[in-house]
């Protein structure tokens, strides 16, 4: 069974992907209060999630050029920055077109972030790749039910939901403070090669240079660091990655996606829009069907990320003990439970302990799709992070408007059962996923440890 190590370097990464989770989950609550306050439909207002795909699909465009330039380091730095910037716009501004632009914003500077996280985390840990990246969406999810409760606490106050994103924008200063005086430094080696036949498998591992994060760059000096930490790494294979996780052999063969990579591609978006439809308009169900008031809805939206923040959790012990693809399985089919209880539930109590169950289901979903990704990617593992980044902006883009638009003819609860729907696709999808994996010729080591015996 591998070891997962926590150093100063994976701490810090998981702080960073903290940040953008206390946005991603604060954001869905406040999308019923934003349509309230501009008097839209449930559709229009569902176009800020289209806002988030638009940013994804830019922050996936942008996170290999600009780690090539600045390093992974750098680049993650800069996403926050981004967010502090986007998030302060949303605070401030009010009319549709503005909101829409600073939503996009910070989901382009937030994209960046999640993929620096996720290649810097697998590039790190190897073989035990997937349970790091569980435990850093848990500290994802952990922020993320400190959003719903602080938002909750706002409008039950009076003050409304926008002091919340000054708080967004006060965490960012204080983990980028807090890592500049701590001098979080990269290794001066790459790790070591994934062991080939190890369960959880799902790393890019030597092929992914060890280009950590550490503190915020002054000027070019962050991307000097990252250099230096990627030339030192000479005893890595030949077709090893520079600072952008591309092969230095140039582009070729080595470089290209396999057929695996997007069927997971292909999953991360259907599982992405499971998460942003329950995301933004599970306080409409529990406001319409429940009976519960706006500030108790937005504030029990909670109940989803902590179901996620106890799965993640357990998950990353589990994820050292058995394949992604099964357990993949397994959380999809908690997932599907925990709906269906939630759907059915006539009172908030009983709704709002679904809503933990689903969220249990829910944490698995993308640590590990993305762990297989990046693991079968190999020396394409920047690539494929920002690739990845598309399919979430096609889950967040496409999911939420046709689910908004449903629910404005036919009312948000029933509009709520296409999710089974995309959960069922979920899981025929990782069916078809751990089949490819087999299927992936001998000479590839990777796939029998992400599938099992």
């Amino acid at each position: 069974m591998p070891r997962l190590t926590h150093d100063r370097t994976t701490w810090l990464t998981y702080a960073q992907l903290g940040l953008w989770g206390f946005f991603l989950y604060g954001f869905g609550p406040v999308v019923p209060l934003l349509r309230d306050e501009q008097g839209t439909s449930a559709a229009v207002a569902g176009l800020h999630s289209t806002a988030i795909a638009v940013g994804a699909l830019l922050g996936g465009a942008l996170f290999a050029p600009l780690t090539r330039r600045i390093g992974r380091a750098g680049a993650i730095w800069a996403g926050l920055a981004g967010v502090a910037a986007g998030v302060t716009a949303f605070g401030l501004l009010r009319p549709l077109p503005a909101t829409l632009a600073a939503v996009a914003a910070v989901a382009t500077a937030g994209m960046i972030v999640v993929s620096g996280v996720a290649v810097v985390l697998t590039a790190r840990h190897g073989p035990a790749a997937p349970a790091a990246l569980t435990e850093a969406n848990a500290v994802c999810a952990g922020m993320g039910i400190l959003a719903p409760l602080v938002i909750g606490a706002s409008v039950d106050a009076g003050f409304g939901w926008r002091p919340v994103m000054a708080v967004e924008v006060g965490l960012i200063a204080l983990v980028a403070l807090a890592a500049r005086l701590s001098r979080v430094r990269p290794p001066q080696a790459a790790p070591a090669a994934a062991a080939a036949a190890d369960p959880v498998g799902a790393t890019a591992s030597a092929a992914v240079q060890a280009d950590d994060v550490f503190a915020p760059p002054s000027g070019r000096a962050g991307a000097g660091v990252t250099a230096s930490a990627a030339e030192q790494a000479d005893d890595a294979p030949a077709a090893r990655s520079g600072r952008d996780g591309e092969s230095r052999s140039g582009a070729g063969a080595n470089d290209r996606l396999p057929r695996a990579y997007w069927i997971a591609w292909v999953l991360m978006s259907v599982t992405g829009s499971i998460e942003v439809c329950l995301s933004l308009w599970t306080a409409d169900v529990l406001r319409s069907h429940a009976g519960m008031t706006a500030a108790s809805a937005s504030a029990a939206v909670a109940a989803i990320v902590c179901g996620m923040f106890l799965g993640r959790l357990a998950g990353g012990r589990i994820a050292l003990r058995w394949p992604p693809a099964p357990l993949l399985l397994g959380a999809l089919t908690v997932s599907l439970a925990g709906f269906a209880l939630f759907w059915l539930a006539p009172v908030g109590w009983l709704a709002v302990t679904g809503l933990v169950v689903l969220g249990l289901g829910n944490a698995l979903h993308y640590p590990l799709a993305i762990s297989i990704a990046l693991a079968v990617a190999g020396p394409a593992a920047d690539k494929a992070a920002g690739w990845s980044a598309y399919s979430m902006g096609v889950g967040f883009g496409i999911a939420p408007v046709a689910l908004g638009a449903v629910a404005d003819g036919v009312g948000p609860h029933l509009a709520f059962l296409l999710l089974p729907g995309f959960i069922a696709a979920a899981l025929l999808l990782t069916v078809r996923l751990g089949r490819a994996l087999r299927a992936t010729p001998t000479d590839d080591d990777r796939a029998p440890a992400l599938v099992g015996a």
